[in-house]
């Protein structure tokens, strides 16, 4: 593909097209334009596709090849942070706090990243998870949430988006509760997007893009398993 399909905002039925036509450099830019209303969002991430731009730029759309995963079964906790788990100092709830979640994550950091999470990204992951597809998972201390993560669910797989932490290990107390309950939820892949040294710390690897979208073929076309998101009492982290 030498240049950018442009999708239409007023048809968010519109076909993507084929990932494996994404561009090589920046590796997996695909599409530009459209929309983010919910049925595009979700056509997109069952295609292996997610959004991803900066304020002023129209919306890009990416399926980077090789993808970065974690399969629940997988997931490694280092001695330092199975430490922090058993000290129990953090409390851990999901869909509780969703609004405040993807707001901290959109905040500027040391790193550079969460800045490409706008108003009109809040806008529709907010209107996602009012439908039941975008989920949080929040980290608390003394009542005050100081970590947290957001994403996308269907079928079998959860598309993770962005975490934050505003406290030491704040995130990856959140990270570890998440995957822990969606393994035995039933879960069988979460997109981690690209690769990162903070990802492959909990065991995220590389696969091929289209080993990625063979398998979301195969678990986002089964019925959801279980309810893990269901908000409930905030639960003490002790999970590792």
């Amino acid at each position: 593909m030498t240049k950018l399909l442009w999708l239409d905002a007023r048809d968010n039925t519109a076909p993507f097209p084929d990932p494996a036509l994404a561009l090589r450099e920046p590796d997996g830019l695909l599409a530009a334009g459209g929309d983010l209303s919910p049925q595009r969002l979700l056509n997109a991430y069952r295609q292996g596709i997610f959004p991803w731009y900066s304020a002023g730029q129209p919306i890009l759309w990416w399926s980077p090849d090789p993808r970065a995963v974690l399969y629940p079964r997988d997931l490694h906790v280092s001695r330092s942070l199975r430490k922090t788990l058993r000290k129990g100092e953090y409390r851990v709830s999901f869909d509780t706090a969703f609004t405040e979640v993807i707001r901290h994550c959109a905040q500027p950091r040391a790193d550079g990243l969460g800045t490409w999470i706008t108003a009109e990204m809040i806008a529709a992951y907010c209107r996602l998870h009012q439908l039941g597809h975008a989920h949080s998972v929040e980290a608390w201390h003394e009542g005050v949430l100081v970590g947290g993560l957001y994403g996308v669910a269907l079928g079998h797989v959860f598309f993770g988006e962005s975490m934050f932490s505003r406290r030491s290990d704040a995130s990856k107390v959140a990270f570890v509760h998440a995957v822990t309950v969606l393994r035995d939820a039933g879960y069988q892949l979460i997109d981690c997007q690209v690769a990162s040294a903070h990802l492959s710390q909990f065991g995220a690897t590389l696969i091929p893009r289209r080993a990625f979208i063979a398998q979301l073929d195969t678990y986002c076309e089964q019925a959801p398993p279980g309810d893990p998101w269901r908000p409930g009492p905030e639960e003490e982290a002790g999970h590792g």
